[in-house]
C-alpha cells in the first residue's frame, strides 16, 4: 500500500499537471443525501475504460477543468464511497473491483480538503459499462470499435501469448497467499517469491509489484472466490428427477483452494448418493456411482474449466436417477465430444502441471497424484460408470459455452455387479 504522505505528494503534483492516461478528476456534489454529480453512468464508463486499458486513478473531489481541489464534505464521504462501490458492482459487467483511499489534499490556499482516491487495476476481463465498451486513450475515454473490441477480447482470452491461468489478478497481492498453502511448492534456500515465480504462481505487474496469477489465486488463497467470484463448485441434490427447488434435499457451495473444492464436492456426492445391498451369495453393496469415476470427473472439471468466463461456475447436480456435472467453457482447440475419449488437451496448462506434480490424489482414485497426465481420465469415467450402471455416460456441448457430463445411477434392478453374478449362477 502506498504511504499516505507519498500519496498526497503524488496527488498534489498530478493535480498541478492535470489529467492524463492514468488520472481522471471529478468534482463531487451531494444533494439530499444522494450524489448529484458526477453522473453515475459516466463515472462507470470512466472506471471501465481504465480497467480495459492499463488501469488508472480516479480522484473524486477535484474539478477536472480548473484543477481546483474542491474536496468532499467529511460528513458525505461515506455516502460518496458507498455510491462508488455500488456503481462499480452494479453498473459494470462483469463487476469491477476497486481500491479506495480517503486522503486530505491542500487546495490553492493550503487548506486541507478530503478527496476520494480510487485505483482501478488493469483487468483480466473486458468490462462493459452503461454506454458500451470503453478504453482509456490519453486523457479521456473512447468507445471501442468492433475490430478493437474483438482484438481486446482475444488478447485477454486463453489464446494470448501469456496463458490465461498465468495472467495476473491485479488486486491479489502476494500477502493474500496462505503460508500453509504455499508450503507444498517451496523447497531449499531460494527466496520464496522466486520459487513461486518459476511456477507462474506469482508475477510482477507493470509497476514491478508482485501479484498472484490466476493459478496463484486458485491454489494459494483460502477462498479464491474473493478474487474470482465464480471459482467454486455449486452442488445441489434433488429427491426427484427434475430440477425443482421443492425437491431439493441438500445444497453446498464448495469453495476453498482447488484441492479442497474437489474433496468437498466428492464428499457431497458420497453424502447424498444411495447405497443399496443384496445377498448374492454374500452381501454386495451397490452404490449409485463409481466414486473413482466421480472423482476423476470433478478433477477434470476443476482443472480444465474456462476461468475467463465471468459468473459461470461448475455445477454438480444429483438427481434420483443421474448425476449432471456442468463445466464452463467449450472444448479447447480441436477437441470434440467424439474425440475426448481418445485425445487429451489441457486448457489450463500451468494449473494442470501444478496439480499433477504437487498434489497427492484422494485414496479413492488409487493413484499417486491428483492428475496423472496419461489421457486416461475420460475413459476411466465412461468405462467405470457404465460397468456399474450398465448405461453409458455421455458428454454434450451446450451452446459451445458449457460441457455437461451425465452419469447414470446404478440400482439393484440395473447393476453390472449383479449381472456378473447372474452369469456365474447360470454357469
Amino acid at each position: 500500500m502506498i504511504d499516505t504522505t507519498q500519496l498526497v505528494r503524488e496527488l498534489t503534483y498530478q493535480i498541478r499537471l492535470g489529467e492524463d492516461s492514468a488520472y481522471e478528476f471529478k468534482r463531487v456534489t451531494v444533494k439530499d443525501g444522494k450524489v448529484n454529480a458526477p453522473g453515475r453512468d459516466g463515472t462507470a464508463d470512466e472506471l471501465a475504460a481504465f480497467a480495459n486499458a492499463s488501469g488508472g486513478i480516479l480522484v473524486l473531489g477535484v474539478d477536472d477543468k480548473t484543477r481546483d481541489v474542491c474536496g468532499i464534505d467529511p460528513a458525505e464521504l461515506e455516502t460518496v464511497s458507498n455510491w462508488l462501490k455500488n456503481l462499480a458492482h452494479d453498473a459494470i459487467e462483469p463487476p469491477l473491483p476497486i481500491e479506495t483511499r480517503r486522503v486530505e489534499v491542500p487546495d490553492r490556499q493550503g487548506e486541507l480538503r478530503p478527496v476520494l482516491w480510487v485505483r482501478v487495476h488493469k483487468s483480466v476481463f473486458v468490462h462493459k459499462s452503461p454506454h458500451g465498451y470503453y478504453l482509456r486513450v490519453a486523457d479521456s475515454k473512447r468507445a471501442m470499435s468492433p475490430d478493437l473490441l474483438a482484438r481486446l477480447f482475444q488478447q485477454r482470452s486463453m489464446t494470448r501469448l501469456i496463458r490465461f491461468d498465468e495472467q495476473i489478478v491485479p488486486e491479489a497481492r502476494l500477502e493474500a497467499a496462505a503460508s500453509a498453502l504455499k508450503a507444498r511448492f517451496l523447497s531449499g534456500d531460494a527466496p520464496e517469491n522466486l520459487q513461486l515465480r518459476k511456477l507462474y504462481l506469482v508475477r510482477e505487474d507493470e509497476n514491478g509489484e508482485e501479484r498472484l496469477t490466476i493459478s496463484g489465486v486458485l491454489l494459494l488463497t483460502p477462498r479464491p472466490a474473493d478474487f474470482l467470484s465464480h471459482a467454486y463448485i455449486q452442488c445441489v441434490a434433488y429427491s426427484g428427477i427434475d430440477r425443482n427447488a421443492e425437491y431439493q434435499v441438500d445444497a453446498q457451495d464448495c469453495d476453498g483452494p482447488l484441492d479442497e473444492q474437489i474433496t468437498r464436492a466428492l464428499a457431497f456426492v458420497k453424502r447424498n448418493m444411495r447405497i443399496e445391498a443384496v445377498k448374492r451369495p454374500g452381501r454386495v453393496d451397490i452404490p449409485q456411482y463409481d466414486l473413482a469415476a466421480v472423482f476423476e470427473a470433478i478433477v477434470n472439471a476443476v482443472a480444465h474449466r474456462d476461468y475467463s468466463q465471468y459468473g459461470a461456475r461448475i455445477r454438480l447436480h444429483l438427481f434420483a436417477d443421474r448425476l449432471e456435472l456442468s463445466t464452463p467453457g467449450g472444448l479447447p482447440n480441436s477437441l470434440s465430444v467424439d474425440s475426448m475419449e481418445a485425445n487429451s488437451i489441457s486448457r489450463n496448462e500451468t494449473l494442470v502441471n501444478l496439480l499433477s506434480r504437487y498434489y497427492p490424489a484422494d485414496p479413492v482414485s488409487k493413484r499417486q497424484n491428483l492428475i496423472e497426465r496419461r489421457g486416461e481420465g475420460v475413459p476411466t469415467i465412461l468405462v467405470a460408470s457404465e460397468r456399474l450402471s450398465l448405461r453409458r455416460p455421455f458428454y454434450e456441448l451446450i451452446e459451445q459455452t458449457e460441457l455437461k457430463l451425465t452419469l447414470y445411477a446404478a440400482s439393484r434392478e440395473r447393476n453390472g455387479l449383479l449381472a456378473r453374478f447372474d452369469v456365474e449362477d447360470e454357469e
